[in-house]
C-alpha cells in the first residue's frame, strides 16, 4: 500500500512462489499519483492520511488485513496499526520506522515552519501555473529531485505521476505534500502509540536508506529506541543492501523477505482456523 499498484506488482512478481490468492490494493494517497488533492488551505498530515485509509477499508468492507508502507506510508501504517490494532494482522515497514518523532523542544519550530511554508505556497500559486514538461524532461526532473531512484523506477512512478496536457505533460502531485508536516509527535507519544500495535511487525531497513539520507540529525537518536520497541514486541528487523527506494530499484532484495513474512501469517491463520474447527467438533 501507499505506493502505486505498479510498484507493488513490480515487487511481488519477483517472487515465484507468491500466493496467487493474495489480494493487493495499492493506494495513491491524497495529493499523490492520480488521487485528488486536498482542498485549498488544507494541510497534508499523517492523521489525515490515516483517516483516508480508514475510509478505504470501510469501502472495501475489510475486517482484517495486513498493511505495507514505504517511507511516509510506513508512518501512516504505523499510526493506523496503533489506532486500529484489531484490524491489522501484520504490518511491514519498508525503510521506515512507523513513526518519526520530533524533539518536544522543537515542536513549535516545525509547526511554525509548516504554517509559513503554506502561506508562501499560496502566494506563489497565485502567480504561477503548472509547468509543462516534455516526458523526457519530466523524467530528468524526477531523478534530480530523487537521486536514489533508478531510471526504470522513475518511469514506473511516472505512469501515474504525469498527465498529458496541450504541449506536453504536467506532474499530478500536489506540491503541498512537500511542505513541513505540522502534526508532530514527540518520542513519548510515538512510543505510547507503538505500544498499542498488536500486529506482527517486519521492519526492512536499507543500508543506504532513510536514516543516512533523510533523517534530521536530532531524529537519529530516536530510531534505535523505536527499533528496540519493535524487537521487545517480537518484531523482526532486517537490514538489506540498497537505498531508500530499494523496494522499487532492486525489489529482489526485499520481495522474498516480505513474502515469507506474510506467508507465515497465512500459515498461522490456517492453523488457527483448523484448531477452531476441531474445537467446534469436540
Amino acid at each position: 500500500m501507499i505506493q502505486t499498484l505498479k510498484v507493488v506488482r513490480h515487487l511481488m512478481t519477483k517472487v515465484s512462489n507468491a500466493r496467487s490468492e493474495w489480494k493487493f490494493v495499492a493506494v495513491d494517497m491524497a495529493g499523490h499519483g492520480l488521487s485528488s488533492h486536498r482542498p485549498p488551505g488544507v494541510f497534508y498530515t499523517f492523521p489525515a492520511y490515516v483517516a483516508d485509509v480508514r475510509r478505504i477499508i470501510e469501502a472495501l468492507q475489510w475486517k482484517r488485513f495486513s498493511i505495507i508502507g514505504h517511507s511516509m506510508g510506513g508512518n501512516v501504517a504505523g499510526m493506523f496499526s496503533a489506532l486500529y490494532p484489531d484490524m491489522v494482522d501484520s504490518v511491514v515497514l519498508l525503510d521506515s520506522y512507523g513513526f518519526l518523532p520530533t524533539d518536544s523542544k522543537d515542536l513549535h519550530k516545525a509547526m511554525t515552519r509548516g504554517f509559513e511554508e503554506m502561506l508562501q505556497f499560496e502566494k506563489n500559486k497565485e502567480e504561477k501555473s503548472a509547468k509543462v514538461y516534455t516526458y523526457e524532461n519530466a523524467v530528468m526532473r524526477l531523478l534530480a529531485a530523487n537521486p536514489s531512484l533508478s531510471e526504470q523506477s522513475a518511469h514506473i512512478l511516472l505512469e501515474r505521476g504525469l498527465t498529458r496536457v496541450e504541449g506536453g505533460v504536467v506532474f499530478t502531485r500536489d506540491y503541498r505534500i512537500n511542505l513541513k508536516n505540522i502534526a508532530r509527535l514527540s518520542l513519548e507519544q510515538s512510543l505510547e502509540l507503538q505500544s498499542r500495535i498488536r500486529a506482527r511487525i517486519l521492519v526492512v531497513l536499507a543500508e543506504e536508506g532513510f536514516e543516512k539520507m533523510f533523517s534530521e540529525p536530532e531524529q537519529k537518536k530516536f530510531t534505535s529506541v523505536l527499533l528496540q520497541g519493535y524487537k521487545d514486541r517480537q518484531g523482526r528487523v532486517v537490514n538489506v543492501p540498497g537505498d531508500h527506494h530499494v523496494h522499487l530499484n532492486t525489489p529482489e532484495n526485499v520481495a522474498q523477505i516480505v513474502t515469507d513474512f506474510l506467508q507465515e501469517e497465512a500459515t498461522l491463520q490456517s492453523i488457527n482456523t483448523a484448531m477452531d474447527t476441531q474445537s467446534a467438533k469436540l
